[in-house]
């Protein structure tokens, strides 16, 4: 068996995280005469788009790809307890970016940590509400009609996520990772449901809960018939 030197281990360092997949990912600068339209930024054509974007979005502005997204985005919401800046409020972001929620709810600390949303907050409407109960309020006035509040929580009584017809218009809020929901939140909720777990561990990160979450909505009410799937 062949021994790798150490000059060649040195060649890779062991954090690199794409140490199989291509250099740079996204587009080079536009080859030949630039197209026509609004939606397209001159910069990005002119220097490439690098951006974490599907191919249907290259050297698109991030005001046209919202106005597209806005066209298509789906009845669920999704709103997340700020309370610790946790770092799961990113990732859960990026999801929602992902299965197309129609909104972002942050309740509690305006600022959050946006490490883990990759810059897709960019294309959501990231909204502010100070409680639990001025979102609740907000989803029962709003302007596209109503919609519950469901909270995401393995409490006793809960749904079970596995066997329960989730409304159309419908927004998942989450708790902080460890303690879950607040008192208030749960007071909040029209419903909670849990998400089934075989092991030892009491309860699963917060931002695979969401994936659960937002996925189970989409396999009841998402149209996948059509293109707007990405599917890679």
């Amino acid at each position: 068996m062949a021994v790798q030197s150490d000059a060649q281990d040195d060649e890779r360092a062991p954090y690199d995280p794409m140490p199989h997949g291509p250099a740079e990912v996204g587009v080079g600068p536009w080859a030949g005469p630039w197209p026509e339209g609004e939606r397209y930024d001159a910069r990005l054509l002119a220097e490439g788009d690098r951006r974490n974007v599907v191919d249907r979005y290259r050297y698109w502005t991030v005001e046209a790809i919202v106005a597209d997204l806005d066209n298509r985005r789906h009845d669920f919401h999704v709103a997340i307890e700020n309370w610790q800046h946790d770092f799961n409020i990113g990732t859960i972001v990026r999801t929602a970016n992902a299965f197309l929620a129609a909104e972002v709810h942050i309740v509690g600390n305006r600022r959050w940590n946006r490490r883990g949303a990759m810059v897709t907050d960019r294309y959501q409407h990231v909204r502010h509400h100070v409680t639990a109960a001025e979102l609740a309020a907000y989803l029962r006035e709003h302007p596209d009609g109503p919609v519950a509040l469901y909270g995401v929580d393995n409490l006793p009584g809960s749904l079970h996520l596995e066997t329960t017809s989730l409304p159309r218009r419908v927004c998942f809020l989450f708790g902080q990772e460890g303690p879950g929901l607040s008192d208030a939140a749960r007071e909040a909720c029209d419903a909670t449901f849990s998400i089934a777990q075989f092991g030892s561990t009491r309860s699963i990160n917060a931002s695979a809960a969401g994936a659960i979450a937002m996925h189970s909505w989409v396999r009841q009410h998402a149209d996948l018939s059509g293109e707007d799937a990405w599917r890679g």
